[in-house]
């Protein structure tokens, strides 16, 4: 297995909380003066599953830091500009006074393990950021002209826990209009639906880590009595099923394939990934990755959908000084600086596949007329080492010993958190797709 590269913090976050007006003036003065001078010369250019079981308890107040200091630039890892395009991937996350537009007390649909503020989670600085591309402006994510124009149609989110984490997000903002019902949900809620009434607006999230077929043998708490069963030549049909009946989807897929697996095609074992106890060819997670997406587009491809479509990359983890089952951490209280937390190992190799993998696809769907988008969170997410639970993954973690050691989780993000970015974002695409 690849090791993780570790990079040491070498500032941390001072959280300002006065109520001061001279201060307030004063840092907001320093912010104007900061973007006016960013205008001037910006350039153009696995943790295991958890259930849901959302609750509020008690909100955390919501104090915005009066003073800001602008992140620095670097060279951006990602998409390339397009010619005459906007891209929305490129860019450095400023200060943002106005804060969440939701928080715990306001939306039921956080999970508990991404409830940061509830959990008890002490600082509150990285709730105090937006998204700023370099070369064009993003709106905010305007929830009652989004439910307009979704009006009498159906998304889905088909992925593994990230694409939960987000559905979370996404109807914590839509939930500011009107709050949607859940009309159905599997045995083990991984898979959901929410309707907004008013609108006839359904919202899907399909459990669906590999988008291929697999047979998991993890039990809650994610302990394997078997290797992964993966069939890299069929594609599940807990979405394939349901393909058709969905105008906008958001595909998603990536930390799965590290784990061990087994590799079928035609039913009949060729090889696995990470299976030293079993006489078998290693041909490694990036192969079956792969294999994998390519079926995988060739099957939008060959789909003939009218629909509109987005391949989100694989979201990067900031486990620091061990893994999750070794005491790794992300204390991190404010983002990075570009280029100052550089991708895993094993996270550039998933980001180059999807990257490969996604432009064939979308040179063909430009040919034939599929709406098929590339989504690209990954260098955007790598800026963001502050943004996961960490211990506050847990209730009160520290309430009986403060010198506890707790699991964290450096992969989900906080709700609210950075990831609510990811929905100004996609508005933006619908509306100029």
């Amino acid at each position: 297995m690849l090791k993780k590269m570790l990079f040491s913090w070498k500032s941390w976050w001072r959280s300002l909380y006065k109520q001061n007006h001279f201060v307030l003036k004063l840092g907001f003065s320093i912010l104007l003066l900061g973007l006016a001078f960013r205008l001037l010369f910006s350039r153009s250019d696995v943790i295991s599953e958890v259930q849901e079981t959302p609750f509020v308890q008690k909100t955390q107040s919501l104090s915005p830091p009066v003073s800001f200091s602008l992140p620095e630039t670097a060279d951006q890892i990602g998409p390339q500009e397009q010619a005459g395009k906007c891209n929305l991937f490129n860019g450095d996350w400023i200060p943002d006074p106005s804060g969440p537009v939701y928080t715990n007390e306001t939306c039921k649909f956080i999970e508990s393990h991404q409830n940061c503020m509830t959990n008890g989670r002490p600082d509150t600085g990285y709730l105090y950021w937006r998204w700023n591309p370099r070369s064009c402006q993003l709106p905010r994510f305007d929830s009652h002209k989004f439910l307009q124009l979704m009006s009498n149609k159906t998304w889905a989110l088909i992925g593994d826990s990230i694409s939960r984490n987000h559905v979370q997000s996404f109807l914590c903002v839509l939930s500011k209009v009107e709050e949607a019902i859940e009309v159905y949900h599997d045995k083990e809620y991984r898979s959901r639906r929410w309707l907004f009434p008013s609108y006839n607006f359904t919202v899907s999230v399909i459990w669906s880590p590999f988008l291929a077929q697999a047979a998991i043998f993890e039990d809650y708490n994610g302990v394997s009595t078997s290797e992964i069963e993966l069939h890299l030549d069929k594609l599940d049909a807990s979405w394939t099923d349901q393909f058709n009946n969905f105008d906008y989807m958001i595909f998603a897929s990536g930390e799965w394939y590290v784990k061990t697996a087994i590799y079928y095609e035609n039913d009949t074992v060729v090889g696995c990934h990470y299976c030293p106890k079993r006489n078998l060819t290693e041909l490694g997670f990036d192969f079956a990755y792969r294999k994998v997406l390519g079926n995988f587009f060739n099957y939008l491809l060959s789909s003939n959908h009218k629909g509109m479509m987005f391949f989100r990359t694989a979201t990067p983890d900031h486990f620091e000084n061990g893994e999750w089952f070794s005491g790794g951490h992300c204390k991190r209280t404010k983002p990075v600086k570009e280029g100052k937390f550089n991708l895993t190992e094993i996270n550039k190799i998933l980001h180059e596949i999807e990257i490969e993998e996604i432009g064939k696809a979308t040179a063909k769907a430009s040919e034939t007329g599929l709406n098929l988008k590339l989504f690209d969170v990954t260098a955007l997410s790598l800026m963001r080492p502050d943004g996961h639970p960490g211990p506050y993954r847990y209730f009160q973690p520290f309430a009986k010993d403060k010198n506890a050691k707790i699991i964290n989780d450096c992969l989900h993000w906080c709700l609210p958190g950075p990831i609510d970015a990811w929905n100004d974002m996609l508005m933006e695409m619908v509306l100029n797709g």
